[in-house]
């Protein structure tokens, strides 16, 4: 890897940008900011746009030669990243990006600062070279990690057209297997609490007569559960299953008990490794990301009448959010016993997406990426959501969404990394994808 280019990109990453915490506020523009002077450094047009209170990166980097004829290109990435916590489990700091080994550690190195400089890069060197043969437009969020929908807003009330889309924020299948993803999950993310009387109260006095929040809050959560994979029937509404070509193409893949064990996870039932690409991709699922109430660590023996959780359902490709979030939130309060007070926010939702592999500009893409990898990709869907793929289908941008990450890269967890070749090689790639994209016009 080119040292200018691990300096360069190192630089980017040691800004904590955590959308999540509003401490960070102030970096996550400063990210933004650094994405702009690049572009702009590269010959290019860029701002920091204050998009509704979310900032957005909105640019241009005209192509050498003959700009007014050239093909219209849009990258998408996001330069904010995942809260770093739990710190005690990263064997560095993680916004002081440190190779070791054949990887590079950082926040945000994967998902996605470190992908999003590989199609900055690529542009920047097509364009000193003389040789950038499309417009390359950027069009990236401060946001994606708490929602993404400013980008989704500015999409809509866009009227520039695109001929092609490229992202950068997924992983490979394994190591030299590249992928394209043709279809994501949507998701809704709900608070839910609880609240069950007027004060804790003495477990000896009332426990067994009172109603507890802690057990309410179970219960209520375990409405929208699965039951051997499957969400109950009102959350499955709408769901495209996959084809039979898609099923017999992911029999191909690393069996889902490996999945499973690479990551330390334990499956979730008997069936869970067969289905496992079903289940993350074709399926919707259901996850509570965090749980309050009572005293979890001094011992407290009190009846806690306050509850609350974080909860979320991922949506299938196909999948309407409006109607599940009304019928999630339906089986919530339903489960609540008499007496018990529930309340149900939904605090963000995006729609799941879908991309024809049959468009100019993702076959163009394939054999791209073949001559740069030597390996085509395969394609399959993903089990994540990216709020911006809907917003691009529904003006008609087929997008190729792919990355260079891997299934160890820690994505969201301490120790994410990146692994150091493959720098140079997705710069390769993209390089590759923006000629090859010349002769959609």
């Amino acid at each position: 890897m080119d040292q200018a280019w691990l300096q360069e990109v190192s630089e980017w990453l040691r800004i904590p940008s955590v959308s999540a915490d509003p401490a960070h506020g102030d970096d996550v523009l400063r990210a933004g900011e650094w994405l702009c002077e690049r572009v702009r450094a590269a010959g290019g047009e860029c701002e920091l746009v204050d998009w509704h209170g979310q900032p957005l990166a909105v640019g241009e980097l005209r192509a050498s030669v003959g700009a007014e004829r050239a093909p219209p290109v849009l990258c998408y990435g996001h330069f904010d990243v995942q809260p770093p916590a739990p710190l005690e489990l990263w064997e560095t700091p993680p916004f002081e990006p440190t190779v070791r080994g054949e990887w590079l550690y950082a926040r945000g190195v994967a998902d996605d600062k470190g992908q999003l400089f590989l199609l900055l890069k690529a542009a920047e060197l097509l364009a000193r070279d003389g040789a950038l043969p499309v417009n390359v437009r950027f069009a990236c969020d401060g946001e994606e990690e708490t929602g993404g929908q400013s980008i989704v807003e500015f999409l809509r009330a866009d009227d520039r057209y695109a001929d092609a889309c490229v992202i950068f924020d997924s992983d490979m299948i394994a190591r030299g297997r590249p992928a394209f993803n043709v279809a994501t999950r949507g998701l809704c993310y709900f608070h839910v609490r609880v609240r069950t009387g007027a004060r804790d109260l003495h477990s000896g006095m009332y426990g067994g007569a009172a109603l507890n929040a802690v057990h309410v809050l179970g219960q209520v959560l375990a409405a929208v559960q699965p039951v051997d994979g499957r969400v109950p029937e009102p959350l499955r509404a709408g769901i495209a299953q996959p084809t039979k070509e898609e099923l017999g193409s992911w029999r191909e893949l690393p069996a889902g008990a490996d999945e499973l064990a690479g990551q330390g996870a334990r499956p979730l039932d008997a069936r869970a490794e067969e289905e496992f690409y079903v289940r993350t991709w074709a399926e919707p699922a259901v996850d509570v990301h965090g749980v309050e109430g009572g005293s979890p660590q001094l011992q407290k023996t009190v009846l806690p009448i306050m509850a609350e959780a974080n909860v979320s359902i991922r949506l299938a490709p196909g999948q309407e959010p409006q109607a599940i979030a009304e019928a999630f939130q339906r089986l919530l309060r339903e489960a609540a016993p008499e007496g018990a007070e529930v309340d149900v926010e939904l605090w963000s939702w995006s729609e799941p997406g879908l991309v024809d592999p049959d468009a100019p500009a993702i076959q163009l893409g394939l054999e791209a990426f073949e001559r740069a990898l030597g390996a085509r990709p395969l394609l399959i869907r993903s089990g994540g959501t990216l709020p911006i793929v809907p917003a691009l289908q529904a003006k008609g941008i087929p997008t190729v969404v792919t990355g260079f990450a891997l299934p160890e890269s820690n994505v969201h967890s301490p120790n994410e990394r990146l692994l150091v070749e493959y720098v140079p090689l997705g710069v390769d790639a993209a390089r590759e994808l923006f000629t090859a994209w010349a002769s959609l016009r």
